[in-house]
């Protein structure tokens, strides 16, 4: 092979298996090789996966037979330590150990149907309501592009493990940004899907409503669409898989750009970034007006932070032990969601449906809100947030205000890599369609890479032999 395995896209690795030009194993072993490399500087794998080479051979019999389960059987991939894996323990990334878990929630079960190699699961912060990745268990997960700084979160171990190149796949969660995010902080495309179109079922509790779904990090959109096809799907267990929007109006296709939310400040590199990004919206033939958001989150906004404290009170609840094994800072999380009065659920689910009828709304009219991914360029591996943006002091959710609305609104969004800063660190652009528009969004994105491609870009291993190893 002129082309090293670990620099594959998932797609091309399924395309060479099927030619017989190489096989899962051969797949595996530069994905494990390229982990034992990184892993030092990075800590993104919360557990190797023991069955990983009786996987890949298991798919190489596959493919010699001419019965793979799918275009992708064989390609290694990471898996959320929070998501549940059947063989391998699955947890909210608690101090304590586990037991293995006897199946695999729906997404998992239905990529390692595919024959999908499960090479690791990888790091989160604890219950997965964090933007930086960093546990009491696991201990600080770090960005390939700059080892000082944050991957993101909570899907930080998989943003870090693909952008490295342990694997061309990672399976995680967004409940509030968890996948778009880490792309944009790490290079990678991060795709929320609309609500029930990845449906979720047998996985842990989630203390973020119905917020949090699941989905992949990849380096390029093509796997992203075939990641979604393979994990899509109705499910009786699930109401929301079941629905299917109407066809999208007939008319040329429209964007808004909302560069800013309120006052909330922007990291000026960030915003050149994206801005330059707009031209080549308008030679793809997207009409982009600039504005403001066409409806309202602010209230949603000033209600997030009780969302996973009422979460997390409840979870403790439910499970006691649980309770007993978190950190400090989330029993006392617990604790003030606990103290919260019934009518501030009431609220915040009011609020929640608010935002998904105006959303809607405003879909009629728009095909695409466009926006960064982030409001801030990764900051220091250890911090949970930065303090600081564009010189404007900020809370814990000041880097997130562009992703967490998505979610609750049960809209599709997308982040990928636009021009990088000038210190080479990635940034996202952030695409959000109407409710079930996933193929649009999906195509826009596709179109977009196509002009910019951006997969080629890695980062290079530290210490001295790191520029030369990333050019192999």
């Amino acid at each position: 092979m002129s082309t090293a395995l670990w620099r594959l896209s998932a797609t091309d690795l399924g395309r060479l298996f099927a030619a017989g030009r190489a096989s899962p194993v051969d797949a595996l072993e530069a994905a494990q090789a390229r982990a034992a490399a990184w892993e030092p500087h990075l800590n993104a794998i919360a557990r190797e996966n023991p069955r990983a080479r009786a996987e890949a051979e298991a798919s190489a019999a596959r493919w010699r037979a001419g019965q793979p389960l799918s275009a992708l059987d064989g390609v290694p991939m990471t898996v959320k330590e929070f998501l549940v894996t059947e063989g391998l323990p699955s947890t909210y990334a608690e101090p304590g150990e586990a037991a293995a878990s006897r199946h695999d929630e729906l997404p998992v079960a239905r990529a390692r149907r595919a024959g999908l190699v499960l090479l690791a699961k990888t790091t989160m912060p604890e219950f997965a309501v964090q933007g930086y990745t960093a546990s009491a268990r696991f201990g600080v997960t770090r960005n390939p592009w700059n080892v000082a700084l944050t991957p993101g979160g909570s899907t930080g171990g998989g943003a870090a493990a693909t952008a490295a190149g342990y694997a061309p796949i990672a399976l995680g969660t967004d409940g509030g940004g968890s996948l778009r995010r880490p792309a944009a902080h790490t290079g990678l495309v991060g795709l929320k899907s609309s609500l029930g179109r990845v449906p979720r079922h047998g996985g842990l509790p989630s203390p973020l409503l119905d917020f949090e779904v699941a989905g992949a990090l990849t380096r390029t959109v093509a796997d992203s669409r075939a990641m979604l096809a393979l994990m899509q799907g109705a499910d009786p267990r699930v109401l929301w898989s079941g629905l299917v929007p109407g066809p999208r109006p007939e008319r040329p296709v429209r964007a808004r750009y909302v560069e800013r939310i309120g006052v909330a400040p922007l990291d000026p590199v960030i915003a050149a970034s994206c801005r330059r990004a707009l031209a080549d919206l308008d030679a793809l033939g997207v009409a982009v007006e600039e504005g403001p958001l066409p409806f309202e989150i602010a209230g949603l906004n000033a209600l997030w932070p009780e969302i996973g404290k009422i979460g997390l009170a409840r979870l403790f609840e439910v499970d006691p032990a649980l309770a007993a094994r978190a950190s400090a800072p989330y029993r006392a999380m617990a604790e003030e969601g606990g103290r919260a009065p019934a009518t501030r659920l009431a609220a915040i689910l009011e609020r929640v449906q608010a935002l998904r009828n105006d959303a809607n709304a405003a879909f009629a009219e728009l095909d695409f809100l466009v926006m960064p991914s982030a409001a801030a360029m990764p900051w220091a591996a250890e911090a949970v947030h930065p303090e600081v943006i564009d010189g404007q002091p900020v809370g814990p959710r000041g880097h997130a205000v562009y992703s967490g609305w998505v979610n609750a609104a049960a809209l599709p969004g997308l982040s990928l890599p636009v021009d990088p800063a000038p210190d080479g660190m990635p940034i996202g652009l952030h695409l959000v369609a109407g409710f079930g528009r996933d193929d649009l969004l999906l195509d826009l994105a596709e179109a977009f890479e196509r002009r910019r491609p951006f997969a080629d870009r890695w980062p290079a291993l530290p210490g001295p032999a790191g520029p030369s190893e990333a050019a192999q």
